[in-house]
């Protein structure tokens, strides 16, 4: 039985976790994979303050383990299954145990969306879908393409101009989505290529990528090209991991909290990317855990 039991490892979950272990709360957090959560993919942490330079998700990552290690929080790498929210005494099972508390913060945050397409799934791995930070450098000298025009996209985009003799940018809008600043880095960046009102349409080949269909908003024209060994990055938006949580209204698939992040249920909050809100970045996953943790322990 512990005080409170947090799902997910990511800045907001080891944020909630930091400031409930210091109000001498018996803490417990969940994490399915690895402390960092989606972070952990980016290859640059921006924009937030007191990163030292060159911080990458995977740094910063480290990081935030590392500090809750020295917090004394206790972590399982296990994956939850079913979650009791309703009543006073929450339940959540996971694969190997079950978990009771008082109070819970869900901080499980979102996955990357999937764009359903031909040869997705089969090539995922095998160049599609790849990781910039762990798989850039393996495209040196080659062609990649990143579906996506938001500031995620464009960031990886940029990254990977330093390694790809070309990288093409694909966005099914007119402009891109991104702030002023990667827009200004990408004008300067001369092998990058936008094709904007574009959608990946398809992929194919066996143990590589050989070929790629890029459909055209405007006339719904599908141009095939043949670039075999290419790398294609996908940043089509997130999707948030709330399909266990069924005791909760949730509002496009994101959970609705008040201003002390708790949501309909007592003593349930939700913190960072899963929650309803408008703004989805590190300091605003940091600053939801922050709030979640200090009102569940009062």
């Amino acid at each position: 039985m512990y005080d409170v039991v947090i799902i997910g490892a990511g800045p907001a979950g080891i944020s909630a976790a930091i400031y409930a272990v210091s109000r001498g709360k018996k803490t417990l957090v969940i994490e399915r994979t690895q402390v960092g959560g989606l972070i952990g993919r980016v290859s640059a942490v921006t924009h937030y303050a007191g990163i030292t330079e060159g911080e990458t998700g995977v740094t910063f990552s480290e990081k935030l383990k590392a500090q809750a290690e020295r917090a004394n929080i206790e972590l399982v790498y296990e994956t939850v299954v079913s979650v009791k929210l309703s009543g006073e005494k929450k339940e959540i099972q996971t694969k190997q145990h079950t978990y009771e508390a008082a109070k819970v913060i869900l901080a499980n945050g979102t996955s990357p969306r999937k764009l359903g397409i031909v040869g997705e799934a089969e090539l995922c791995g095998k160049g599609m879908s790849m990781n910039a930070a762990q798989h850039g450098m393996l495209y040196r000298g080659k062609n990649v393409y990143v579906v996506g025009g938001a500031d995620g996209a464009v960031k990886e985009a940029l990254y990977l101009a330093q390694y790809a003799a070309q990288v093409t940018i694909i966005h099914f809008e007119e402009t891109l989505g991104c702030i002023a600043e990667f827009k200004e880095k990408v004008v300067k960046t001369p092998n990058i290529k936008l094709r904007l009102n574009s959608r990946l349409h398809g992929v194919y080949g066996t143990e590589k990528v050989n070929s790629l269909e890029i459909s055209n908003e405007r006339t719904g024209a599908i141009e095939t090209i043949e670039d075999s060994g290419c790398g294609i990055f996908v940043y089509a938006g997130t999707v948030p991991n709330t399909e266990l949580y069924t005791e909760l209204r949730l509002e496009n698939g994101f959970i609705p909290v008040d201003e002390n992040m708790e949501t309909e249920l007592p003593g349930v909050y939700a913190a960072g990317d899963i929650r309803v809100k408008q703004v989805r970045q590190v300091s605003t996953a940091v600053a939801d855990g922050t709030i979640a943790a200090v009102h569940a322990a009062r």
